[in-house]
């Protein structure tokens, strides 16, 4: 077999420059203020807006070995978080580079392992300090909420209590009074900065609900400042406040066929709400659907008080030709359909459907997995052609003698569907549809009773489900629009747990931006509920482990004497250590200028890196830089600045990263990275010889 060989764990380590030159280019998706990318097909000359990590690595070339390790990286973060990927691909580069720094200053590479390993391991365990309680930040954000009452105003005293009374902890539908209200905001002192911090490490938001300013008023720079002055804000600001969260009338929640519309109101009431727009980057549409989505469940949950996601329950259907602002969420499928099959839609005319769920093709060559043909019979001929033969005509005659025998009008397929069968069924006024995902064949099961089958020939009595509807699926203000050949299409049933978020837009190429956003948030509640826990939010926990990865360089020993670090001599630990965990800073470093870039709170990242060194020096000489972080992410944010997402709401509301997800990202970039450090060659065999022999770089391989 021909073969190629080459070594590469020289000191520009080919594997690690790949993974630094293919991060680089998801450097603008880092932190809460993304650029966009386009993306475009050269075959089709369509263009796709994305502005996620996974989207960017399936549209890059990754035939190399190093990028191909990148993208199951990638691929394994977002199937078990849904979050986290920016950050993967951002540390991979930077801390490629910084390894790549070690080896150029002959740092051995069991010595990088070690110390990268352990300096890693020492900033997870250093960062729980900063874990903020799901149940505190519920209560602490809901006292952001107040009631238009002159004595309430004056005392800052709110009565709202978000971890007993249940309507609290969701985001229930408000109808926004369209006329202006004169408020009086009461903008109190804040404490100074000689303030115990020591509290702050028992309960990070001890202190968020006191007598400070309740409503911060747009333009009201008095606590965003980073001098540490003390001293009082101006006593009696009025403000007037248009649309505000806090001031907006009740009205009722409707959830007959959209449970929220295109005036629905952003901030929505405490609990689930105000974490969602922490966890959400600016992405308030997303915030509007899930304030619907918790009522609705909460409402099924009969008030139980539980403030879970189903995330089972939830499924996405993307609407051309509408504007954003139509995005809503109704119950039930929705799914686009073609215009004949819309045609069999209107004429049910709210019948109730029986309907039949498959749980695999409904084709005639489809075979169930595990499916083990007879060893005593020869295949002739596999897929015989329907031209100049009945073989195909018989298939589809039987199957609509099935459906028809048991008067099945609605069939949900988990595969695909024969065309000409689709056909056939829109003559007989049946609905088939087809790539319906498992979870909504469940949905349906449970509640019409339907029995999911392999193939249609299983059919019996009692597989067949009654009680459900078909209807076309409109606007929330009932305008007609013409939104082309496919048609939304609503698919209902009595007792029917799911729920779909229609997101709406006139941009094809924004769709599948929309979709990855929605997801990405709603998966950033479900595991901020699942962890019970969150981590201050805009680059606080970042600076933590910077100052710490800092604080261990500078000592002569390692705290601890971690095993790992033991087992190196002593010598490489003293002349190696601190190297090495100095470029594992570094790579904290770039992080936090480049978020400071991306918000447009710094002009480069020269005055960036200036910035994270003042904030540096302040926490070294608070004497607790854990402390001090948590001080400045409660006075707002600790690198704050006129592009926070939220600037333009009436808000005070902090912004939040998921726990579980951030570090495991963090373990996964800086094993994917020690991994390429310790594969010392690249070994290609097949064709791809001859086209390294004469290519540029042949002089580098060895050809056996």
């Amino acid at each position: 077999l021909p073969m190629a060989f080459r070594d590469v764990n020289a000191r520009r380590h080919i594997g690690l420059q790949q993974l630094s030159s293919l991060a680089s280019t998801g450097r603008t998706f880092l932190g809460p203020v993304k650029s966009h990318k386009f993306i475009v097909d050269e075959i089709t000359n369509q263009s796709t807006l994305i502005c996620s990590a996974v989207r960017l690595t399936e549209s890059l070339d990754l035939t190399s070995a190093g990028g191909q390790l990148l993208n199951e990286t990638i691929q394994a973060q977002n199937k078990e978080f849904k979050t986290g990927m920016s950050t993967l691909l951002f540390l991979v580069g930077a801390w490629s580079n910084a390894v790549v720094e070690c080896l150029q200053q002959n740092v051995p590479v069991p010595a990088i392992v070690s110390v990268m390993s352990e300096g890693l391991n020492s900033c997870c365990e250093r960062v729980q300090c900063l874990q903020i309680p799901i149940q505190d930040v519920k209560k602490e954000l809901c006292s952001c909420q107040v009631r238009p009452k002159a004595s309430e105003s004056k005392t800052g005293q709110v009565g709202c209590d978000g971890l007993t009374n249940p309507w609290n902890l969701l985001c229930f539908q408000r109808d926004v009074s369209a006329t202006e209200e004169v408020i009086p905001v009461n903008s109190c002192s804040r404490q100074g900065d000689d303030c115990n911090f020591n509290k702050f490490l028992v309960s990070p938001l001890a202190g968020f609900g006191s007598a400070a300013s309740v409503v911060k008023a747009v333009g009201d720079r008095s606590s965003s400042a980073l001098s540490g002055s003390g001293g009082t804000a101006s006593s009696c600001i009025t403000r007037k406040l248009i649309h505000s969260r806090h001031f907006s009338i009740p009205g009722k929640s409707h959830f007959s066929r959209h449970l929220s519309g295109p005036s629905a109101d952003l901030g929505g009431c405490c609990g689930l709400g105000h974490l969602a727009m922490a966890l959400s980057r600016g992405n308030q549409t997303g915030v509007k659907l899930l304030q619907s989505i918790a009522a609705y469940q909460q409402e099924r949950a009969e008030c139980s008080g539980s403030s879970q996601i189903n995330i089972a329950e939830i499924v996405t259907c993307c609407v051309l030709g509408l504007p954003e602002g139509y995005s809503c969420v109704s119950p039930g499928f929705v799914t686009l359909v073609s215009a004949e099959q819309a045609a069999v839609i209107k004429h049910f005319a709210g019948k109730p459907l029986r309907i039949v769920l498959m749980d695999g093709d409904l084709t005639e060559q489809y075979r169930h997995l595990g499916f083990n043909r007879p060893h005593n019979v020869r295949t002739i001929l596999e897929h015989p052609s329907p031209q100049g033969s009945s073989t195909g005509d018989v298939w589809l005659s039987r199957m609509s003698d099935i459906l028809m025998s048991f008067e099945v009008n609605l069939v949900l397929v988990k595969g695909n569907v024969c065309k000409n069968f689709m056909e056939r069924c829109i003559a007989s006024r049946i609905l088939v549809i087809g790539g319906v995902a498992r979870d909504v064949l469940c949905a349906f099961g449970t509640a019409t009773g339907a029995q999911a089958v392999s193939y249609l020939s299983q059919l019996n009595a009692s597989c067949v489900g009654n009680g459900a509807g078909a209807e076309l699926w409109e606007p929330s203000d009932g305008r007609a629009v013409d939104l082309g050949e496919l048609v939304p299409a609503r698919i209902s049933a009595g007792g029917l747990a799911l729920l779909t978020a229609v997101l709406t837009t006139a941009l094809p190429g924004k769709v599948q931006l929309l979709e990855d956003q929605f997801w990405t948030l709603l998966y950033r509640l479900h595991h901020a509920l699942k962890d019970g826990k969150v981590f201050p939010g805009g680059g606080a926990v970042e600076l933590l482990c910077l100052s710490h990865i800092q604080a261990l360089a500078e000592q002569p020993g390692w705290p601890g004497h971690d095993r790992a670090v033991r087992r190196l001599p002593s010598p490489w630990l003293a002349e190696y250590k601190s190297i090495v965990l100095q470029a594992l800073a570094r790579g904290w470093e770039q992080y936090l200028s480049v978020v400071l870039c991306n918000t447009a709170k710094a002009g480069s990242e020269l005055e960036a890196s200036a910035s994270v060194d003042n904030h540096l020096q302040k926490a070294a000489a608070c004497g607790s830089a854990s402390a001090y972080i948590l001080e400045e992410f409660r006075r707002g944010g600790v690198f704050r600045g006129s592009s926070d997402p939220f600037l333009n709401q009436v808000t005070d509301l902090k912004v939040c990263d998921n726990v579980t997800a951030k570090t495991e990202a963090w373990r996964r970039a800086l094993d994917l990275v020690l991994l390429v450090l310790q594969t010392d060659a690249e070994i290609i065999t097949g064709p791809r010889r001859n086209e390294i022999l004469n290519s540029p770089v042949s002089s580098e391989f060895m050809f056996l």
